[in-house]
């Protein structure tokens, strides 16, 4: 089982218009809604593709009670932890002529001390039958700045792996503690090392302490870093995918967890250039779909298609 955690969960709204102009009207139909958050995102995807997850995050208000209802209505397996304060939205705009895709999202109100305290509780209860932990997204405002280190800290207690895909601060005191993988974008990196060369800001959370570093950079592709090894691996697609690219590193954060998790049920070791070919693949497959949390069948195609390099 691969356990999900979404701290700051969010009800997904998905808006498509054939053109945007700026500062004018624009008549839409009836938005696609679902549960979200990048760790549901995640375990929709583990889900769609026939394994077994956990969805672990937060819920409150109205907002909350849909986001209960949407997860319960897909099959995800889940646990939520009740709070006090509304769970957020997050508003997608497709802009279907220029292919481009904005995002406005809400950020998530505090929670109480108690609160940040039953879903600590709750993600080490729901460990102790995990083969990996994939927390990702960002913290509400108020956080405590100790929150994803304790989580990657619980997750070494009982012997699981864990993926943290975050930014700021957190993505820091998570290399820090020692995370299995973390899987920040271009802009998150430099925001959180201050290095505007990928490769010396993937060194930083490798010195920190970070076992790998997988950095997405759009039509780019993927890079992958591993503590003490030189250079780098990258895999990218002979020419860019046009579609939604929202959700593709969420996707790439499972394809990457299903590698992870079966070297660990199997004791062998992990095998880096499976890891960033399905993650890539899966990201990329991710970008055909029309919201987050799904990958086109497609994806087996183009894994074969990507082109994978070992740079010095």
């Amino acid at each position: 089982m691969i356990l999900t955690l979404t701290p700051n969960p969010a009800i997904d709204l998905t808006y498509r218009v054939a053109g945007v102009t700026l500062g004018e009207t624009h008549r839409v139909d009836q938005p696609l809604s679902r549960a979200g958050g990048k760790g549901i995102n995640v375990a929709r995807v583990l889900h769609a593709q026939g394994f077994t997850t956990m969805a672990l995050a937060t819920f409150g208000g109205e907002t909350g009670q849909q986001l209960a209802q949407q997860l319960s209505a897909d099959g995800l397996q889940q646990r939520l932890i009740p709070v006090a304060a509304a769970t957020r939205r997050s508003i997608a705009l497709v802009d279907e002529l220029k292919a481009q895709t904005s995002i406005f999202n809400e950020r998530g109100l505090s929670l109480l001390p108690a609160e940040w305290q039953a879903l600590a509780a709750a993600v080490a209860d729901e460990l102790q039958g995990a083969a990996l932990l994939v927390a990702s997204g960002s913290l509400p405002s108020g956080a405590p700045a100790d929150f994803y280190p304790g989580v990657v800290a619980l997750a070494k207690h009982a012997g699981v792996p864990a993926i943290i895909d975050t930014s700021g601060a957190g993505l820091l005191s998570a290399a820090s503690a020692g995370a299995e993988l973390l899987k920040p974008n271009r802009a998150e990196l430099v925001e959180a090392t201050g290095e505007r060369e990928l490769t010396a800001g993937a060194r930083v959370l490798l010195r920190l302490g970070a076992k790998q570093v997988m950095i997405s950079d759009g039509e780019l592709g993927l890079m992958l870093f591993i503590a003490g090894r030189p250079g780098y691996l990258s895999a990218r697609l002979p020419e860019a995918l046009a579609g939604n690219p929202t959700g593709a590193g969420d996707a790439a954060v499972a394809g990457a967890a299903v590698v992870l998790a079966e070297a660990r049920e199997s004791s062998t070791a992990v095998q880096p250039e499976k890891l960033l070919r399905r993650a890539a693949a899966w990201g990329s497959a991710a970008v055909l779909m029309p919201a987050a949390g799904e990958i086109s069948d497609r994806w087996k195609e183009l894994e074969t298609a990507l082109i994978l390099e070992e740079h010095p």
